[in-house]
């Protein structure tokens, strides 16, 4: 049985939104899950308005706790903490994937992309890593950032319908500019088909691909 790893900035995806552990699950059945949370960094992030070095050890820490834990795999579930984990895997010896890697290749292929984000930090590492991804490809695709102020503490507070009508009418309105839209937040994972359906555009959420991704890595790891 194969221990994956996930590490968390926010307490989100293991009280609130369990469609992380949902996720591994359903596409890796027999892995034997493990938490690790760092609620605090994110808030540090926040705050500083930057990723210090502080904040970059404490993740880099977290992974190594991980793996000190027999973790086979690790799983960032955070995007804002995103860059931090380049640092994180040249100190640990099994492989780490971030949640978002496998969404930002699908993302680079268009032309005019919206990030659409809950919390104003995840903005600048998603559309850094979306456009890293497109000079891979030898694109350079226009990325357009929308935040939707308030939906993420609306949504730490209980209220889901509420956070769901904050997002939906940003992305609503981001869509007149762009050709796709990108979900920064996993926690918005749940309104990808309402999103699209309102939008009639094509809307990217990063948990079901980076947990696909996932697993293929653990896949090719274990071969």
């Amino acid at each position: 049985m194969a221990k994956v790893a996930v590490l968390h900035t926010s307490f989100v995806f293991v009280t609130v939104e369990p469609v992380i552990a949902d996720l591994i699950g359903e596409l890796i059945p027999d892995a034997e899950l493990l938490h690790f949370v760092d609620s605090d960094v994110l808030a540090t992030v926040v705050r500083e308005q930057s990723i210090s070095a502080s904040s970059e050890s404490r993740m880099v820490h977290l992974a190594q706790a991980a793996e000190a834990a027999g973790a086979d795999i690790i799983f960032s579930a955070c995007s804002s903490l995103g860059p931090t984990l380049d640092a994180a895997r040249r100190a640990v010896h099994v492989p780490v994937v971030k949640i978002d890697e496998a969404m930002a290749i699908t993302a680079a292929a268009y032309d005019r992309i919206g990030v659409l984000a809950t919390v104003p930090t995840t903005l600048g590492p998603t559309s850094d890593l979306i456009a890293a991804r497109a000079q891979d490809a030898g694109r350079s695709p226009e990325i357009t950032q929308r935040l939707c102020p308030g939906a993420f503490d609306t949504l730490m507070g209980g209220d889901r319908p509420g956070h769901d009508q904050m997002v939906s009418e940003q992305a609503t309105d981001l869509a007149r500019e762009v050709d796709v839209i990108v979900l920064a937040q996993a926690s918005m994972q749940r309104l990808v088909g309402r999103l699209e359906q309102e939008t009639g555009l094509t809307v990217l959420s990063s948990p079901r691909m980076g947990v696909e991704l996932l697993a293929r890595t653990l896949r090719e790891h274990s071969a």
